[in-house]
């Protein structure tokens, strides 16, 4: 290869990294100061309701509410989900995350790694969290662009670059297509995605997680991903953060409208978390609920709904921004409190019992 087209070659690595973290960082200032939220579609647990038990017969001391997910043990059924990386403030962010996922010893996962399979430059802002949570149950996040991409080019190993960065217990491939087509520079050719994921299953090794990233997988969807191997799934619903509104503010404002109607598109929530239950059996590694969850209550029904892991994002890095921290670990103590204390007033000693709990709406 020519001295020139190398250095074409590391230029153009070198805007597109560069395109990567400025739009990481805008998605992060967008979701923490604006209002991106869903403003019609909403997830669905305000309709239901769990049936008060006047005789729990069980200590409050005594409930366990820990848990097995892919072999390691949790504390309770959560996770911080991914969220970011790849650009320079976000070091402190999943610092922070890390330590209140180690002392509650939950769940976590990092945002989208796109940005560190593009440069070097930011490898620290994702390696942060295994340092500060060695053993904790750790996932990284690749877009399906990328996996088209890799997978094309029969490189699908090449995503060994980010999981090796945190150690990941697994690989969260996250579906879109509704975000993709919203954003100013969206990659809107999904062909191939499927024949992806199915090289990352087969290739691989460790445990695939498809999600979706705020509008929801059907049933559909799910029987397809399972028919290549998949054998866990997160729901992502509709409900809480639009990624459609969060793509839609970052047009210029005489370009919004057309948009906007796309802003609420998408399955609630427990609409996702329904269908895709249907299919538990074939879910082995476990189902993930996730989507506009933001306390304990709504959690403790996404485990009567036969969720096995809740994922909640928002909330807390709402919480990390407004008082740091310790305000971090506050939101996280009332979530987990809550959750507690619905598994006391339906008379559910451990995480079996709730599973077992009638929803009525």
């Amino acid at each position: 290869m020519s001295k020139s087209k190398k250095t074409k070659e590391k230029n153009g690595k070198k805007v597109q990294s560069d395109m990567t973290v400025s739009r990481k960082q805008s998605h992060v200032e967008l979701v923490i100061r604006e209002n991106v939220e869903h403003q019609t579609t909403h997830t669905g647990f305000d309709a239901l309701r769990f049936v008060h038990n006047a005789l729990p017969e069980i200590s409050y001391s005594q409930i366990d509410a820990s848990t097995q997910f892919l072999g390691k043990h949790l504390n309770y059924p959560l996770l911080i989900s991914s969220m970011t990386g790849g650009y320079a403030k976000a070091l402190e962010i999943n610092q922070e995350l890390a330590v209140i996922a180690a002392e509650f010893h939950l769940a976590m996962g990092v945002g989208s790694a796109r940005q560190a399979m593009e440069t070097d430059e930011h490898h620290e802002t994702y390696r942060v969290v295994r340092r500060e949570y060695p053993e904790g149950l750790l996932f990284t996040n690749v877009g399906a662009s990328e996996v088209v991409q890799l997978g094309a080019q029969r490189k699908i190993k090449k995503l060994s670059r980010i999981i090796e960065l945190i150690q990941a217990d697994a690989l969260i491939v996250h579906l879109n297509p509704l975000q993709e087509l919203m954003q100013p520079e969206g990659n809107t050719d999904f062909r191939g995605v499927l024949f992806g994921i199915e090289l990352c299953v087969k290739e691989l090794r460790l445990p695939i997680i498809v999600k979706e990233v705020g509008a929801g997988i059907s049933g559909d969807v799910a029987k397809r991903l399972l028919e290549v191997g998949v054998r866990a799934i997160d729901v992502a619903g509709a409900g809480g953060t639009s990624w459609a509104g969060v793509e839609i503010l970052r047009h210029k404002k005489k370009d919004r409208a057309a948009l906007e109607p796309f802003w609420d598109w998408g399955i609630p929530t427990v609409d996702a978390l329904v269908e895709v239950a249907k299919l538990k059996e074939k879910i082995t590694f476990g189902l993930i609920a996730s989507g506009g969850i933001t306390d304990g209550i709504d959690a403790a029904k996404c485990i009567a709904l036969h969720a096995d892991l809740v994922g909640i994002a928002r909330p807390l890095l709402q919480a990390l921004f407004a008082g740091g921290e310790k305000a971090l670990r506050q939101k996280t103590e009332t979530i987990i409190t809550q959750f507690k204390q619905a598994m006391f007033l339906t008379g559910s000693s451990d995480l079996g019992a709730l599973a077992k709990q009638p929803l009525h709406k």
